[in-house]
């Protein structure tokens, strides 16, 4: 399988990641049990299939580049 696009890097997106996330994990993990837990990709199967080939046929700019790991 080909490699079809580079996903094109944002600072919004990656800021938000960095510092806002933490904190939205360490509510949802304490208000919804099983939050956060391996296997449970079954429970939203598209969202899965689309992720999986999204991660598999795209190329991150940064990575490219040598940026980031």
């Amino acid at each position: 399988m080909s490699r079809s696009f580079i996903r094109k890097p944002s600072l919004k997106k990656s800021l938000a990641a960095k510092y806002k996330a933490p904190y939205k994990r360490r509510l949802k993990k304490a208000l919804i049990p099983g939050y956060g837990k391996k296997g449970t990709g079954w429970l939203h199967p598209r969202k899965k299939l689309y992720n999986t080939v999204y991660n598999k046929t795209s190329l991150d700019l940064l990575k490219l580049l040598g940026l980031r790991k």
